[in-house]
């Protein structure tokens, strides 16, 4: 099992990674620095003003055995899939996909030029739902619930925060995903629930987590034991996803974007897919 318990919060700069038709990302969790943190298996941000980082996308690919969640903070980027459905991802708005037993997708940019910034978190399931029917919501950015304070600013993207609830929740991943902008030299302080793998990514400014430096386009990966964080944010203020997570606690088997718990399910995705048996069943569909 390819997983990693974690101490101590652990530093993990990204790493640029040529990704769909040669998209530059950068990214954190999926490399062989933090192969999977479960129940996260990839986080990746795109983040650029140069059209030749983006504009190639994500031409049709297969997902099988886990969630995506994308999330757009400048741009506008069009999901296509083999079930018929479409979306547009703007500024500020949300998808998130059950994959489960199968989807093939794209996700390809609607614009030429202009800067294109967002990411894309994957998140394991269990064995019990790895085959089950698969899902997708899409909601613009003012469907999610903003929290305004003098030293913060919180969008909660899954789960809830506070008496904010988001649109988007999972009981079987019970993942909750914030972004959150702090104020220069102002603190953001967080409990987790226990037992979560946790972590948060700076992609704005830069700051302290309690004596360690976390600095722009890194990770700071918390431990199971780790409930509570405490952050202060540089001269310059920061910006940065806060994510929490139940681990699964099961073998990890992952063959590109096939991520089962043995080999043979892995066999038995490729062949589904070479012989146009991979999609089961049309997703649910539900946009706001």
């Amino acid at each position: 099992m390819d997983t990693m318990t974690i101490n101590a919060a652990r530093i993990i700069p990204a790493v640029a990674v040529p990704e769909g038709a040669g998209v530059t990302v950068y990214r954190t969790i999926g490399t062989p620095v933090i192969r999977n943190f479960d129940p996260f298996l990839l986080l990746d941000h795109i983040s650029s003003d140069k059209p030749e980082d983006y504009l190639a996308g994500f031409p049709s690919h297969p997902h099988r055995g886990f969630v995506t969640f994308t999330y757009m903070i400048d741009g506008h980027m069009q999901h296509q899939d083999s079930m018929g459905n479409r979306g547009d991802l703007g500024p500020g708005s949300a998808q998130w996909m059950k994959a489960a037993s199968g989807v093939i997708h794209s996700e390809m940019p609607q614009q030429q030029n202009g800067l294109m910034r967002g990411f894309q978190l994957w998140i394991n399931l269990p064995a019990a739902h790895k085959m089950d029917h698969p899902e997708y919501q899409e909601y613009a950015a003012e469907a999610f619930p903003v929290i305004n304070t003098p030293d913060y600013q919180i969008k909660v993207l899954i789960g809830r925060f506070a008496d904010a609830q988001s649109p988007i929740a999972d009981p079987v991943t019970d993942v909750s995903y914030f972004d959150v902008r702090i104020q220069p030299g102002k603190r953001f302080q967080h409990r987790f629930s226990a037992q979560r793998h946790s972590f948060l990514y700076v992609f704005e400014g830069d700051g302290q987590l309690r004596d360690q430096t976390v600095t722009l386009h890194s990770l700071a990966a918390l431990s199971s034991a780790d409930e509570t964080f405490d952050f202060t944010a540089g001269s310059k203020g920061a910006r940065l996803l806060v994510v929490s997570g139940k681990p699964v606690g099961e073998p990890v088997v992952q063959y590109g974007p096939f991520v089962m718990n043995t080999r043979e399910e892995i066999d038995q995705a490729l062949q589904d897919f070479q012989t146009n048996s991979f999609v089961r069943n049309r997703a649910w569909i539900k946009r706001k």
